[in-house]
């Protein structure tokens, strides 16, 4: 299951595909009326057509890139188990229940479904709301058999392996600096996910402290992530750094992206390499707003070089994680599903 895509780069479209994004709780948290002016009567009227614009830069002729490398995936994946495999978008098609009924018609007596959130890091508006959704429609429809979650997978060993593999050959050639650069979420939404109620941004290394709030906690979460593979990588400390691109207004998560790489250059950082680890599959957050236009910015600013490494993608050790995670949890030693 991934975050979905506009059918087309039509205004109407896109319009369509904002609306439903944008309506869902757990991603604008407002009260519902306050929501539905802000979403339908101010933002997707002004943001469709730059949005339109934007998919027109990086449409394939078979369509958008999330979808079709989230087809792509699943291809990769069914060669390697025997179990059919079938996509559903948390927004936009196809649908979960397209999922479902596509599953029952290739098993009718199908008995479990073990649900994939493609999204490393815990976040209301990303992994919760996905299983949430998907959750609703099962119930909703009454199905007999059951779904089991994979859980981020932020830490998983066949996860961080995939990335690094996929990250090494960039790291061969010279360069400056790495920037992390994760998708960023309010820091309300850090707070409104604290289980303890007292943990998260409470302290500047809340983080580093041992707390059940991490189970849930996206920031946590991300460093944890980019400590696994500089520490597997063997970066250097003064060669990396984390930053937080998407914003929407205030009271996001810090460094901005956007922001850092206008900085960089003036510090001297002239050969940047770019990762994005809490997407999976390129889209119009790592195509368009880094790739194209975070290269702009940089270069405009001073930089000589911009190297964006693509996501995951289908790279093969990142099909063999998926594939191992469905082995262990058939073998009863599954880390990974609840």
């Amino acid at each position: 299951m991934n975050l979905g895509s506009p059918d087309s780069t039509e205004v109407s479209d896109v319009s369509r595909y904002l609306r439903q994004f944008l309506m869902d709780e757990r991603v604008i948290d407002y009260p519902y009326l306050l929501r539905t002016l802000l979403v339908k009567g101010l933002i997707v009227p002004l943001r469709a057509p730059k949005s339109a614009a934007a998919y027109k830069t990086i449409w394939t002729k078979e369509g958008s890139p999330l979808v079709v490398l989230t087809k792509q995936l699943q291809q990769s994946l069914q060669q390697q188990i025997t179990e059919p495999v079938a996509i559903g978008m948390r927004y936009g098609n196809p649908s979960p229940e397209e999922a479902f009924e596509e599953l029952l018609r290739k098993e009718p007596l199908l008995e479990e479904v073990i649900l994939i959130p493609l999204y490393p890091h815990y976040a209301m508006s990303s992994y919760e709301t996905a299983v949430a959704y998907a959750m609703d429609i099962y119930a909703k429809k009454n199905y007999k058999f059951t779904v089991k979650t994979i859980k981020p997978f932020f830490e998983d060993e066949y996860y961080i392996q995939a990335m690094a593999a996929n990250m090494q050959p960039y790291l061969e050639n010279d360069y400056d600096h790495i920037l992390f650069s994760y998708h960023g979420i309010p820091e309300r939404h850090i707070r409104k996910s604290d289980t303890t109620g007292n943990h998260c941004l409470k302290t500047a290394d809340c983080c580093n402290i041992a707390s059940p709030a991490h189970a849930h906690c996206y920031r946590h979460q991300v460093f944890t992530t980019t400590k696994k593979l500089v520490q597997q990588l063997r970066i250097p400390e003064n060669k990396y750094s984390i930053s937080f691109q998407s914003r929407l207004g205030k009271g996001w998560l810090e460094p901005f992206t956007d922001i850092r790489l206008e900085e960089l250059p003036k510090e001297g950082i002239k050969k940047l390499l770019v990762i994005c680890p809490a997407f999976v599959s390129d889209c119009l957050e790592t195509l368009e707003e880094i790739d194209e236009r975070g290269k702009e910015a940089f270069l405009g600013a001073g930089g000589e070089r911009f190297t964006m490494i693509p996501c995951l993608n289908t790279h093969p050790l990142w099909v063999k994680a998926i594939a191992s995670w469905l082995n262990d949890y058939a073998a009863g030693v599954s880390k990974l599903v609840e």
